[in-house]
């Protein structure tokens, strides 16, 4: 199979996209939920008794509650699936501007991402009002997606939101991981770390479960706010102190964390509290299903492929060097074009002025380690599944060998855009953004790099 560079291109992009739609949330719900003999049916539930169970019940009402990029997509599947006479009036929706959508019987909320804002903190009192007042015998259906930690934030009484928001600030741009973010979150806020569960109790709730973490972790998507939490008030200063952003950190989140450690504030809910007992979720769709899927498509479409990672972490720029060495080495031995794959979530520890996300980073990083390497016969695509990488508009990057001529070409060099962590302006001179506009789910970021060696 001989390619040309624009072939090439379309490839990777066809192959992003059908990692895109295995994340789709109509798929991932309707394979989930299903109306039997009166009574609603879960499957692939994991409880405090069972798992990869159905759960099900004759509930009298089922009130839905979805947050996060595909709640609205979420939600409407799942109202289409239950009856009308099991819904409870008015379900309830918080996404973020993007991904907003008017849903017949939903009030829809748009909150602020990836920093929160004072809209979504109406909403999580929303949530903390409507499922406060849920009897018993009620179903709790909360859907979650990518984005549910930052869209519903409800600091503890003591800590403000700005105070929040500086402290995820800080987090994000010290370079820390999603889990080390969500630690933190979880022991600032009334409903993340298990504290939403504990509101409902004793009501029955389900969580339907969209991950965007590596490891699909439970406690860590969206912060957790259905299951036990297994992080403590010491594990969240410990990322503070351990990031270089403790005194930096505002005095009454510094407070409130020291009061929790010393054990004046009671910890989040463990798996040993007897509410979880009546709670249970679903792992719909991930990352290492994207993953699959965009290997599936690459073998339907002629490639030989090699899965590098599906747990792709650290950061951005360095994780570039990492993959571009390993595609070089794969580039000396194989003879037909090969597909490289990864899947994961990388971080960016901001040092410059500039604008970019992790993907139009870890994708200049990429092309300039390859121009080092002397890597030929290449293309490269790093992108979210959300189609928004970072504070900007794009998808994330697909480039090429030419790709730093181009910006030379323009008079600037690609090297001091990526030391100024000014990416996206970079890849806009080179032509090689990733526009996709939003695409209503969320499940981390994906990695392709296309090998096709000349005499193939």
């Amino acid at each position: 199979m001989h390619l040309t560079i624009g072939q090439a291109r379309d490839h990777i992009q066809a192959m992003f996209e059908a990692g895109v739609e295995a994340a789709d949330p109509e798929t991932a719900i309707k394979n989930t939920i299903h109306f039997q003999s009166g009574r609603l049916v879960l499957n692939n539930c994991q409880t405090a008794y069972a798992q990869n169970a159905q759960r099900s019940d004759a509930w009298n009402r089922v009130h839905i509650v979805a947050f996060g990029k595909a709640a609205c997509k979420m939600a409407a599947t799942t109202a289409e699936i239950i009856p009308s006479f099991m819904q409870a009036s008015k379900g309830m929706i918080v996404t973020n501007e993007e991904n907003k959508q008017n849903v017949d019987g939903f009030i829809v909320h748009a909150a602020g991402h990836p920093l929160p804002d004072q809209r979504g903190v109406t909403a999580a009192k929303c949530i903390e009002d409507k499922v406060k007042i849920i009897p018993p015998g009620d179903l709790i259906l909360i859907l979650i997606s990518g984005g549910g930690s930052s869209l519903i934030p409800y600091p503890v009484p003591t800590i403000t939101l700005d105070d929040k928001i500086i402290t995820t600030q800080l987090l994000l741009a010290s370079g820390a991981v999603i889990d080390e973010i969500n630690c933190v979150r979880k022991h600032i806020s009334q409903l993340k770390g298990g504290h939403l569960a504990r509101l409902a109790h004793p009501v029955d709730l389900h969580a339907l479960i969209l991950s965007d973490v590596i490891g699909d972790d439970p406690g860590t998507i969206a912060s957790g706010p259905t299951v036990p939490d297994s992080t403590t008030f010491d594990d969240a200063i410990k990322v503070l102190t351990t990031r270089k952003i403790w005194t930096q950190t505002p005095q009454r989140v510094r407070k409130h964390l020291l009061s929790g450690s010393k054990g004046i504030i009671a910890e989040t809910p463990k798996s040993t509290d007897i509410l979880f007992n009546s709670t249970g979720y679903t792992l719909i769709s991930s990352n290492t299903i994207s993953v699959s899927a965009m290997q599936g498509r690459a073998e339907q479409s002629g490639f030989k492929t090699d899965v590098y990672s599906t747990k792709l972490c650290g950061e951005a720029r360095k994780e570039a060097v990492k993959l571009c060495r390993y595609a070089a080495q794969k580039l000396s031995f194989i003879s037909v074009p090969t597909a490289v794959i990864a899947g994961g979530e990388t971080t960016v520890t901001l040092t410059g002025r500039g604008t970019g996300g992790r993907n139009q980073e870890f994708a200049l990083a990429f092309a300039l380690a390859a121009e080092q390497m002397r890597l030929e016969h290449w293309v490269f695509l790093s992108a979210g599944t959300d189609g928004r990488d970072g504070p900007t508009d794009a998808a994330g990057a697909i480039v090429d060998a030419d790709t730093l001529c181009r910006i030379r070409a323009c008079g600037k060099s690609p090297a001091d855009y990526l030391n100024d962590n000014d990416s996206y302006h970079a890849l806009k001179l080179s032509g090689n953004l990733l526009m996709t506009g939003s695409t209503g789910t969320n499940v981390a970021d994906l990695q392709i790099v296309l090998l096709f060696p000349d005499h193939a």
